[in-house]
């Protein structure tokens, strides 16, 4: 494992993922955070606008303009936690050969770029830069991941979905073909910018459906489905949003092939049982958004309905720690040859 030391950079560091993200590198021990970088904030001191960081080495410094050029004289890697179609404009070949990146949007998770510009409405990145992007879920593309210069980052409702649903249609226990995925996610999922649908008054007290059949993490889902099944897969899968700060819940309804639950078990300790950060739960549990935040940790558990000849899987993460900040981090600790689980052995925050 590598001993040395890499400085990072963090564009889009003043909204919550940049924010949690910062936090977690002040406290890795082979990274020094040399910039954060903000549209907002330019000159105003970090640890003042993320007053958990009050104090704490190099958290006083002021936050900069967003330079990706001038930073890659600067820094080893670069997190861009920056708006959707922004890092397919910022991300070239002679900023990879200077620095490694890894993105946080959506703008290089596609193999299609035509289903990126469809479901986004948005240019999509240079043709080249994009095939060289690898996906960044550590628990199925580890090794792609460890010679990558740069790393899409998954989103949030996707990491929870695929992972719950992977093995099992890897190894052909259920009909991908039957797949739907019921979500709930925290509201600082939508970001941290103000919008009338998240103020208090809006979501307290309420639950609510959104982007049905029409929600943007539907076809990165399908795609690494698709690959698992080797052959195209479709699924139903509708969001909600609760009203709680962080989590994400994911049930995934599919029909099983057989109702040998010793398979089903199998499936997920051939894919997970070595993974430092998935947690196949017992029998007698489900997933808890509660046990998860705060945390790297995915929980996954599921149920056999023998009546209907379906299985229900259930997982809960943190959206913004393995849904966004943390994964990223282990996806790091990867490309620069660190111990994979550095800076994240977080115990689940409780209460």
């Amino acid at each position: 494992m590598s001993t040395e030391t890499i400085r990072a950079g963090i564009l889009g560091a003043t909204g919550y993922t940049g924010g949690i993200l910062a936090a977690i590198l002040q406290q890795h021990p082979q990274v020094e955070v040399k910039s954060y970088g903000s549209r907002s904030y330019v000159g105003k001191r970090y640890d003042k606008e993320f007053r958990n960081l009050f104090g704490l080495p190099g958290a006083e410094r002021p936050c900069e303009e967003e330079n990706p050029a001038a930073l890659a004289e600067e820094v080893d890697v670069l997190f861009l936690a920056t708006p959707q179609g922004m890092a397919a404009g910022l991300v070239t070949d002679a900023l990879l050969n200077k620095v490694k990146v890894i993105d946080l949007s959506a703008d290089f998770r596609f193999d299609d770029l035509s289903v990126y510009e469809k479901w986004y409405g948005l240019k999509a990145a240079d043709v080249k830069i994009n095939a060289e992007a690898v996906y960044g879920l550590p628990e199925l593309y580890r090794d792609k991941i460890r010679t990558a210069r740069l790393v899409a980052n998954p989103g949030c409702y996707t990491t929870c979905s695929i992972l719950t649903a992977y093995p099992l249609v890897k190894e052909r226990l259920i009909d991908p073909h039957t797949i739907i995925v019921d979500a709930l996610s925290g509201v600082s999922g939508a970001g941290r910018g103000a919008k009338v649908d998240n103020l208090f008054c809006e979501v307290n007290e309420s639950a609510k459906p959104y982007g049905i059949a029409t929600h943007r993490h539907t076809p990165e889902i399908e795609e690494h489905l698709s690959g698992a099944a080797g052959e195209p897969v479709v699924i139903s899968f509708t969001p909600h949003l609760v009203p709680m700060n962080r989590g994400i819940l994911a049930t995934v309804y599919a029909t099983l092939k057989g109702q040998d639950s010793d398979a089903v078990r199998a499936a997920y300790e051939k894919y997970y049982g070595d993974e430092p950060f998935v947690r196949l739960l017992e029998n007698d549990m489900n997933a808890d958004t509660k046990w998860v935040e705060g945390s790297n940790f995915i929980d996954i558990a599921y149920t056999i309905d023998p009546r209907t000849n379906r299985i229900v899987m259930n997982a809960a993460l943190d959206n913004l720690m393995k849904g966004a900040a943390s994964q990223a981090v282990q996806n790091m600790n990867l490309m620069f040859g660190f111990e994979e689980s550095s800076g994240l052995n977080f115990i689940p925050v409780f209460p």
